[in-house]
């Protein structure tokens, strides 16, 4: 993609994080799901977990299985429970359409995002798909898929603070909640500020409404579903975007030399020009964010 269509494609996202923060576009809660299963991160138990099929093919070892486990966190607007306990949102959503596409059913678990590396390579899921930014470590640590979405780390806090803390400079002093092994987390240790690490972006959210911490750094996009006036966190409020010049980019992960990526890249392509994606997108109010294909 074009260098001057993602700076224009970023600075559309971060304006609407900024005049936005709060607006919730996710659907009724009560949307169904059409192939939900939770449970706990744990291997398969029988010989298909043990090892891939003889043509050592991810694919086939998915298919013969019969089933595509989806490692996730709770993470609206791309991966969260509706009423009923069922799992909805973009990354979801889409989710149940890659496995529909393999001929498979699709099971989400719950994991500890620190810990997204050894799950994928003990076989206890089979991708990670969760908003991931594509960092250093984990275009080294999977094979990935190429970007589908855009987005950037801001600083939330109390939103009658908000505006005493739009640049940098002016966080330090602070204390932060961030999700353990998130780029939320990279960007407060390279700026040298105090921090306790939590399990989820959720979680650090709560820690800030709590008033056990003064601030937790999260994605923009989760930042623009869950905080301000209408949303669950209407007290609270988008500071400084840590990032905003260089920006993030979302993938998929699968295992280190996983046929699934080239697999999963000509489905999303397929699913975009037909016009699912986009349609996904305007659903969960993130249309903004999209690469396009």
């Amino acid at each position: 993609m074009k260098k001057r269509f993602m700076a224009f494609l970023l600075a559309a996202m971060m304006l609407l994080v900024l005049t936005a923060c709060g607006g919730n576009n996710a659907p009724d809660a009560n949307t169904p799901d059409t192939a939900p299963t939770d449970g706990a991160s744990t291997p398969e138990d029988g010989s298909a977990a043990d090892a891939q099929t003889a043509d050592g093919s991810d694919v086939a070892y998915i298919k013969d299985k019969g089933t595509l486990i989806v490692g996730i966190t709770d993470f609206e607007p791309m991966d969260y429970k509706n009423d009923a306990g069922e799992w909805i949102g973009f990354d979801a959503d889409m989710a149940k359409a890659f496995a529909a596409s393999l001929g498979v059913e699709v099971e989400f678990i719950e994991i500890n995002w620190d810990n997204k590396i050894m799950e994928l390579e003990t076989k206890a899921i089979d991708c990670v798909w969760n908003g991931m930014t594509l960092t250093d470590e984990v275009k080294n640590s999977m094979s990935t898929s190429e970007p589908y979405c855009l987005n950037a780390q801001v600083v939330v806090l109390a939103a009658d603070k908000a505006a005493d803390y739009q640049t940098a400079d002016s966080l330090s002093g602070l204390n932060f909640a961030v999700e353990a092994g998130s780029a939320g987390k990279s960007e407060v240790e390279k700026r040298g500020l105090e921090f306790i690490e939590m399990e989820t972006q959720a979680a650090a959210l709560m820690e800030v409404a709590s008033g056990a911490s003064d601030a937790c750094v999260i994605d923009s996009l989760m930042a623009g579903a869950m905080v301000g006036e209408g949303t669950s966190y209407p007290d609270l409020g988008c500071a400084v975007i840590l990032n905003e010049e260089e920006g993030e980019e979302y993938g998929v992960g699968f295992r280190k030399g996983s046929d699934l990526a080239e697999t999963f890249n000509s489905f999303w392509k397929d699913a975009y020009d037909a016009g699912a994606v986009t349609d996904t997108a305007a659903i969960y109010g993130v249309q903004e964010a999209i690469i396009e294909k």
